[in-house]
């Protein structure tokens, strides 16, 4: 897969910034001190396997969950300290990407997107909605499925439904959780294709959970690797895999790539 030309990062200029972060439940301790940041129009991919702590980051980025020690900023506010009016104003600059798409399945594709729209945003008229969906699923490559049912949909094509609905509020930060997921080989390489189209469409700056190497590699500016609570190294993906740590090695070669 050929990876698109990276548009500038602004690294002085970053959208969340995390430091001294630490969170526990009861006796098990999750992250141990995480420190990181993410630049406008960055895509970040963290790596981590499975219960190492990466879903854990992304409820407190988005507030779910509170740290138990540690500064959490994003867009320029500190998200355990505001209130819920500021913080779910802050949500609808946030656009998370749903490991499972999260569709409504009684409502249409077009009722999908229309969803959030109308419920976030009031007194747009019908030809402003009818335009702000098209210019979505023309975006994700789905224009003509505009009136199917989810289950009508093949699970690459809910996929893409799914970031054409949080496209719609026209975030400034996304977040994936595991976008390659339970996708054959050639339906994964379309959604990373999609997530640098994103970059580069919008503007955006992300983060992109995965245990997926191929992903990592094809999407991202940045590689953070989450071992034991901590992150143990940052860079790009060659940067991150030369490494004698045997945990970083082991993870590479699970994954199985050349």
């Amino acid at each position: 897969m050929k990876k698109l030309q990276k548009h500038t990062i602004n690294i002085n200029e970053p959208v969340i910034t995390i430091a001294g972060l630490h969170k526990s439940f009861d006796e098990l301790e999750v992250l141990k001190g995480i420190d990181f940041q993410l630049y406008k129009g960055e895509n970040l991919a963290i790596l981590g396997k499975s219960g190492s702590g990466k879903s854990v980051l992304i409820k407190i980025i988005i507030g779910l969950l509170k740290p138990d020690k540690g500064d959490v900023f994003v867009l320029g506010q500190q998200v355990d300290k505001i209130g819920i009016k500021a913080l779910n104003k802050l949500r609808l600059r946030i656009g998370f990407s749903f490991q499972n798409s999260a569709l409504y399945d009684s409502m249409s594709v077009y009722q999908n997107l229309t969803f959030p729209l109308t419920m976030n945003i009031k007194h747009l008229s019908r030809k402003e909605i009818n335009h702000a969906v098209d210019e979505v699923l023309d975006a994700v490559g789905l224009l003509d499925k505009k009136k199917q049912m989810p289950s009508d949909l093949s699970g690459g094509q809910r996929k893409r439904i799914g970031i054409a609905r949080t496209l719609i509020l026209k975030p400034e930060i996304m977040l994936y959780d595991e976008p390659t997921s339970g996708l054959d080989p050639i339906t994964s390489a379309e959604i990373l294709d999609l997530i640098n189209d994103v970059q580069q469409q919008y503007n955006t700056s992300s983060i992109i959970i995965t245990h997926d190497l191929t992903c990592a590699k094809n999407t991202s500016d940045r590689i953070v690797m989450l071992l034991d609570g901590q992150f143990s190294k940052a860079g790009t993906f060659d940067e991150v895999f030369l490494s004698d740590n045997e945990q970083v090695k082991d993870f590479y070669h699970y994954n199985f790539i050349d």
